[in-house]
């Protein structure tokens, strides 16, 4: 865990209560992986989610929050939303955009990126489920549940949009 991440987290928490959103909080150790994160909250309600930072040849980023244990389908997803050449983003693109380390991305991460150069999408099946959805919140320590529409509030507050596409 490194320095920046602490404050990334505090810097999180402050903003969800300005906005006056609540949560739920898991404190565990650093889960590197999902399969890990998700052993920490076995048996607590929550869509497991995984949130992948994607781009394209040309630069652009893309945030794809969906339910962790379906398969990222990139040939779809390029179809869906009509871009080319997708690929996962690399580890020095994370840091740049979102100011987050490989392996804790989120949507919180959209705090950091001042350009507003990223498009989120989420997936609609675990939209559907009515249920809170998991992240990490900036740092792999801990696992916030909150509401979708929630989440979508945050999102709108830090001047992004997002779109809602069935992967």
């Amino acid at each position: 865990m490194t320095k920046g991440s602490v404050i990334a987290y505090q810097e999180l928490l402050d903003e969800l209560q300005k906005l006056n959103i609540k949560y739920e909080m898991v404190d565990h150790p650093a889960a590197k992986t999902t399969e890990e994160a998700d052993a920490y909250i076995a048996g607590k309600i929550g869509v497991r989610t995984k949130s992948m930072f994607l781009k394209d040849k040309k630069k652009n980023f893309y945030l794809v929050i969906m339910d962790d244990a379906k398969r990222m389908d990139f040939k779809e997803f390029q179809e869906l939303t009509g871009t080319k050449r997708i690929s996962m983003a690399h580890d020095s693109d994370i840091e740049d955009q979102l100011g987050l380390e490989a392996g804790i991305v989120s949507p919180f991460g959209i705090m950091n990126n001042t350009a507003h150069n990223i498009q989120i999408y989420f997936d609609q099946d675990m939209l559907d489920e009515n249920i809170p959805l998991t992240f990490h919140p900036n740092i792999n320590t801990h696992t916030i549940f909150l509401s979708a529409a929630d989440l979508m509030k945050f999102i709108k507050a830090q001047g992004f949009d997002y779109q809602i596409i069935d992967l």
